[in-house]
């Protein structure tokens, strides 16, 4: 069973929990290092701060009754993007990406953004074809610069229903 739960402030230590184990677990699909967020860093404010983004939506996906994934839909200029994604290992192929993703659709679309975007790990492919199934095409844009210098992250997008 899947259950999707939205986090305040106070659901720091599930996320950090569930954060610190995407970054351990799958290095090269984030910007942020794990090394980032552990020794000095790994302090409770900072964890409350980034669950506390202006008109964010933060999701962890319980499967089983157990933390398995997290994602979360941020306001931009203009249109909604989808951040920190991540299903862990024992949960994947069991549909948990597709909840999340549409679980952030629907509130990207309630509050009125004509799109959803993405960036995503060029040699992603696991994350990639998930995007692609959920009608997330590639926009052309150049994404960030990656550490090599020579490759960018996919800016993927996919149209909201007004």
């Amino acid at each position: 069973m899947i259950e999707l739960r939205e986090l305040t402030s106070d659901d720091w230590p599930l996320w950090r929990e569930l954060r610190l184990a995407a970054l351990a677990e799958a290095p090269y699909a984030f910007g942020s290092a794990l090394a980032d967020w552990q020794g000095e860093s790994d302090r409770e404010e900072r964890w409350r701060s980034r669950l506390e983004i202006p008109g964010a939506l933060d999701l962890v996906a319980l499967v089983d009754g157990e933390p398995a994934a997290m994602a979360t839909g941020v306001p931009a200029d203009g249109y909604a993007e989808l951040i920190s994604m991540w299903v862990g290992p024992a949960a994947r192929g069991r549909g948990v990406g597709d909840r999340l993703i549409a679980e952030i659709e629907a509130w990207a679309a309630g509050r009125g953004f004509p799109a959803l975007r993405l960036a995503v790990m060029p040699h992603n492919a696991h994350a990639l074809a998930l995007y692609e199934r959920a009608g997330f095409t590639d926009t052309g844009e150049p994404g960030d610069l990656l550490p090599d210098g020579v490759s960018r992250e996919v800016v993927m997008a996919k149209p909201l229903p007004a």
